[in-house]
């Protein structure tokens, strides 16, 4: 098998500030022909930071689609064409208030790839000197520390459900268990 599909038609059915939705025919392998409903985002960028502490910045805030809190790691949608890199120490900074020396690319993860473009770009940061924190007008969060140990607890008794949150944490651990 090939594993592809040609795309015959598309067409958007919306256009909004963050996402897209557009819908697209497809002809399968067999000839048959699909519908795919696809929700186009520019992406995202997170950052897990250690301090001089060994403990892990996180960031706390109300999720709507949930309709309650959610730590996760600090993180920023990137803009069409942005520098996942350049997005990803603007965030940082702006919602925990440190810069760092070194940053080190962790990958990208796709979320939920049955229907989302969203890509996001993941590092660890570390040698970090505190600066000022500089939250969007509508940016509303708070900034936690937890040890490796913790959000590892956290995330083995599901208590932390964010994806790219679980992803950064596990990549986070299975670094520092190498050097």
């Amino acid at each position: 098998m090939k594993l592809t599909e040609k795309v015959i038609d598309s067409k958007r059915h919306f256009k909004g500030r963050i996402i897209n939705l557009r819908e697209d025919t497809v002809e399968l392998e067999n000839g048959a022909v699909a519908s795919r409903e696809i929700v186009e985002h520019p992406g995202g960028v997170c950052v897990i930071g250690m301090d001089s502490d060994g403990k892990i910045l996180m960031v706390r805030q109300y999720r709507a689609p949930f309709g309650t809190t959610v730590l996760e790691v600090p993180a920023g949608k990137l803009n069409y064409g942005e520098d996942p890199f350049a997005c990803g120490k603007r965030e940082f900074l702006e919602e925990t208030g440190y810069e760092a020396e070194e940053y080190i690319d962790f990958g990208a993860i796709y979320p939920s790839v049955g229907f989302l473009t969203e890509v996001i770009y993941m590092y660890y940061a570390k040698g970090l000197t505190k600066k000022e924190q500089h939250l969007d007008e509508d940016e509303f969060l708070n900034v936690e520390r937890y040890s490796l140990e913790e959000l590892l607890l956290m995330v083995e008794q599901n208590e932390i459900k964010d994806a790219k949150t679980v992803v950064a944490i596990l990549k986070l651990a299975r670094y520092l268990s190498k050097q």
